[in-house]
This record gives C-alpha cells, sequence and structure tokens, in this order.
C-alpha cells in the first residue's frame, strides 16, 4: 500500500476513533485534532505490520491515549489558560512612575527577559529556550535590566540590613 492510500485508509478507519477518545481526555476539540494528527503522522513515517485488525486498532488507540496523557503532564499546558478565561481578566494598566511602566521602558531584549522572569515565573534556561539565547546571556539581560530599573526608579540608596 502506498503512503497516499495508508493515510486514506487510516484516517477513514481511525480518525473518528480518535478525536472521541482524546476528547475525553483534552476536553477540548483542536487539541484533540492535534493528537489526532500527531498519530497519523507517526503511524506514516514508522509503518508497521500488526497481526489483525484488532491489534492494529488497540495500537493505535493506545497511540492517542499516551499522546493525550504527554499533553496533559507539559508544563507548557500547566502554565497556559484558554483565551477565554485570559479574556477576563483585564490587562494592568501602567501608571506613570510604576513598576510596570518602569519595565516597558527597559529595551526589547531586558524587557522580555525581565518579564518572563518576574512576570511569567520562567527561570532563565527556559527564557533562552523560548527567545532563543543562551542561558548566560539571559543571566547578563536580567542583571542589566535590573541594574537599569534601580537606576530608573531611583534605587541607588539602599542599604542592606543583615
Amino acid at each position: 500500500m502506498n503512503p497516499t492510500e495508508r493515510a486514506e485508509y487510516l484516517a477513514e478507519t481511525y480518525a473518528d476513533a480518535i478525536l472521541r477518545l482524546s476528547y475525553t481526555y483534552l476536553k477540548n476539540t483542536h487539541d484533540a485534532q492535534d493528537i489526532c494528527q500527531t498519530v497519523f503522522v507517526k503511524l506514516l513515517a514508522e509503518p508497521r505490520d500488526f497481526e489483525s485488525p484488532a491489534h492494529e486498532r488497540a495500537y493505535i488507540l493506545r497511540m492517542a491515549a499516551n499522546a493525550c496523557k504527554d499533553i496533559l503532564k507539559s508544563p507548557w499546558r500547566k502554565r497556559t489558560c484558554g483565551l477565554d478565561t485570559a479574556m477576563e481578566v483585564p490587562a494592568p494598566e501602567a501608571a506613570d512612575g510604576s513598576l510596570l511602566a518602569a519595565v516597558n521602558a527597559l529595551p526589547a531584549n531586558y524587557r522580555s527577559a525581565i518579564y518572563l522572569y518576574y512576570y511569567e515565573g520562567y527561570q532563565a534556561a527556559e527564557i533562552g529556550q523560548i527567545l532563543g539565547a543562551p542561558t548566560a546571556t539571559i543571566h547578563t539581560w536580567l542583571a542589566r535590566g535590573r541594574a537599569r530599573l534601580k537606576t530608573m526608579l531611583g534605587g541607588t540608596d539602599y542599604e542592606r540590613t543583615v
């Protein structure tokens, strides 16, 4: 069976079952469609021979369930929310002289590093992956951004008490 025929066979035979199973795990139609596509891509990239149609069906549904579990336990999913939820929360207004206004006045690289670190809670290595920069560079941007914020906000008279 050529790849086109194989793709058509898989889609006609298993798409509904994969979508329904994925939806029961993820409770989101778009995520379920992504899982369906992921399963089909894996099956087409690495064709397998099965003992019977029942074995093939069980294997494909197990692949879909495992892919759903991977998404559910991913850190990205734990840190994000749906757009409907985000629309309910208004964006903070930056008052003059506020910390947010000072952060917004920083150069883009410092601003994004500071924002992701302090406001979103990412670690430097994760920020490096997001921004496509080495972790050491992120540490430098954070340090320089903090220094600029200290100057902008008049924090030069701070004395540490131990």
